[in-house]
């Protein structure tokens, strides 16, 4: 059976914004509807510090402890040459155990702005310095378990002015491909890291896929 606008017009689990309805499933979400009880932090790790925090959901009254990764900022950088190569790196991941392919990026330090970390994390790992640097956007990368932010930018016209810099951990590959082949690594799961894939999804170079 079809169901006409109007017949929904008067209810209110539907909204219709710029003639589209839109069905609301369940109870409106606000922020005060947990109130925070207590706030503690419990461990201090090299990049991320453990915090746990109590709540109070104010509807039913249920409390529970929430576990928090306490994160410096995160940078990715979209490096382009001038002839349209993107500079990509390939390091070995410690969580999936196995070398990934991904864009320059790392974590904001203290004092820096992004723009300041992106510039040095793409020179670090691929001793490739931006003409001009723009910012395409930040998200939250886990928001139910992370409290941070990560920020893509588009590096445009790079060039090599001196050799990598890496930690002495890293061991980094640099690897230039033409930009138009992005979608097809993303496609055939080449790149697969989700923070790259955002970034090159803010330049609209992520492929539908039909699965």
């Amino acid at each position: 059976m079809s169901v006409g606008r109007t017949a929904l017009g008067s209810r209110s689990d539907v909204l219709e914004v710029e003639s589209v309805l839109v069905w609301r499933i369940g109870p409106t979400v606000a922020e005060g509807d947990w109130k925070l009880l207590r706030s503690e932090e419990v461990a201090t790790y090299h990049i991320f510090r453990i915090r746990h925090d109590r709540y109070r959901l104010q509807t039913s009254g249920a409390e529970r402890d929430f576990v928090v990764l306490v994160c410096p900022d995160w940078v990715n950088v979209v490096p382009l040459t001038a002839d349209g190569q993107v500079v990509l790196v390939r390091q070995y991941r410690h969580g999936i155990r196995r070398p990934t392919l991904e864009i320059p990026g790392g974590m904001v330090d203290a004092g820096e702005s992004p723009e300041e970390a992106a510039v040095r994390e793409l020179r670090e790992e691929t001793g490739y310095v931006p003409a001009q640097l723009k910012r395409l956007g930040r998200v939250t990368p886990n928001p139910a378990i992370l409290d941070n932010l990560c920020y893509s930018f588009l590096a445009e016209a790079c060039r090599l002015e001196a050799p990598p810099q890496p930690e002495p951990m890293e061991r980094i590959e640099v690897v230039l491909r033409p930009l138009e082949e992005i979608p097809s690594l993303i496609e055939d799961e080449s790149i697969s890291n989700s923070m790259v894939i955002n970034a090159f999804a803010f330049l609209g170079l992520v492929p539908r896929r039909g699965r």
